[in-house]
């Protein structure tokens, strides 16, 4: 076993998801890239965590609609492949071993052991990118060599009632875990001891002992099934394998003023009522998110844009933003802006009013608009009196989506020869 100092690790992230109860924001990108808080991508969080945990090896293992997600981390995430063995590269679907497309999790990484098998590391992450977390990686990394593992899966006690898209892990007091079941009914889901109502969740990241790994793959690869870690790996691997189940609420992040810990936050986000409502905690006063620990920075993408502006309308009525987020490049041409979080380069004409809403990158919402409970996504136009938000029956007739639970979603519109110049 390698000393602690010199542990070589390798993440390999998945970014591949479709993401389909996201729709219409997938549309034209997979999950990972679906912009988020303003000024980020979803997948900027799963390698802030990396990165800022010292793990800068890392595979971005792509597939459904993967342009945006490729053209924004060559934009984003350049600056990771300064130093020796520090790298962020972009690994699509090869095909290397026959006319196949990545069958599922498992067989992502087993269509490209060779890359491990080239790096040479002592264990390998494999993690995430669809969702809305930060934690401190290296902590799981310390706990699996600490215990001798061959696996660990990063755990959170859910709701047993919760927990059918999740897998669910049995654990003894040590952590070993004693059984693996994959999207169980709650009826049949493990529940932890002395928590009758709780369940342990599996969050779909792992850390494996590198030969493990390769074997496990290879085990797989010869047996007829998904080919998915949660359905068919990690259940085969229970029996025979010391495999451990990591709290991910004993996780602790270190806080930019040098004294004290900030715990993990971890969400969901893959309908659009739960990215509607992780994008409204931004601008809570106190919100379960925090963005503004210089400590562990969320990285994404800088563009050269003038700061946000607030202008008088042609009435003297102020352009105003009360409790929101607003990115660069945005002018409030004297609108009214609320309970909302904008991307970059957003206009809000005069006497428009935006009020609970997350506006994504280039939009121009026009005179007198009104939007309510809305997402609207890249380079949409919002013609001048136009209602979103507050008719569904309106909505639906101009093309728009409405979620079931109120939300109004406009979808992104092409880009524009003047979006390309400002800010895609």
């Amino acid at each position: 076993m390698a000393l602690p100092g010199h542990r070589r690790i390798l993440a390999i992230v998945l970014a591949g998801g479709r993401g389909e109860r996201l729709q219409p924001l997938t549309k034209y990108r997979s999950k990972p890239a679906v912009p988020f808080g303003g000024r980020y991508r979803i997948i900027d969080f799963v390698l802030s965590n990396l990165v800022n945990s010292g793990i800068s090896a890392i595979y971005v293992m792509t597939q459904y609609k993967a342009q945006s997600l490729i053209s924004h981390i060559q934009r984003a995430w350049w600056f990771v492949g300064g130093a020796q063995d520090s790298f962020a590269t972009i690994v699509p679907a090869q095909m290397q071993l026959g006319n196949l497309w990545y069958r599922g999790t498992a067989d992502a990484i087993y269509q490209n052991l060779n890359l491990i098998e080239q790096y040479g590391a002592d264990a390998v992450a494999v993690f995430g990118a669809d969702h809305i977390y930060k934690m401190n990686i290296r902590q799981m990394v310390d706990f699996h060599f600490d215990h001798d593992a061959d696996a660990t899966v990063a755990c959170m006690p859910l709701p047993a009632d919760s927990v059918r898209s999740f897998g669910v892990v049995e654990a003894n007091a040590e952590g070993r875990i004693q059984s693996f079941v994959e999207k169980p009914v709650p009826e049949a889901a493990p529940r932890m001891p002395n928590h009758p109502d709780m369940a342990l969740a599996s969050m779909g990241n792992y850390i494996f002992d590198t030969e493990v790994l390769m074997d496990v793959l290879l085990e797989d690869a010869n047996r007829v099934g998904p080919h998915d870690f949660g359905i068919s790996v990690l259940p085969a691997m229970v029996e025979s394998r010391r495999l451990f189940a990591y709290d991910f609420n004993s996780n602790r992040l270190p806080v930019h003023r040098g004294y004290g810990h900030e715990r993990p936050y971890w969400r969901d986000v893959g309908t659009i009522a739960a990215y509607f409502e992780a994008n409204m905690d931004l601008r809570s006063v106190t919100p379960e998110l925090n963005l503004f620990n210089w400590s562990w920075p969320i990285a994404s993408a800088n563009f050269n844009q003038p700061p946000a502006k607030f202008v008088f309308d042609d009435d003297q009525r102020r352009g105003v933003a009360l409790q929101s987020l607003i990115s660069g490049g945005c002018i409030i041409a004297g609108g009214r802006v609320k309970d909302s979080v904008l991307g970059h380069n957003v206009v809000v004409d005069e006497q428009a009013e935006v009020d609970e809403c997350v506006i994504m990158d280039n939009v121009e919402i026009g005179r007198g608009a009104r939007l309510h409970r809305a997402i609207i996504d890249k380079n949409a136009r919002i013609p001048a009196g136009t209602t979103v938000g507050f008719d569904a029956d309106s909505d639906l007739a101009r093309g728009y989506h409405r979620d079931d639970s109120g939300i109004t979603v406009v979808p992104k519109a092409p880009d524009s020869p003047e979006s390309r110049v400002r800010y895609r």
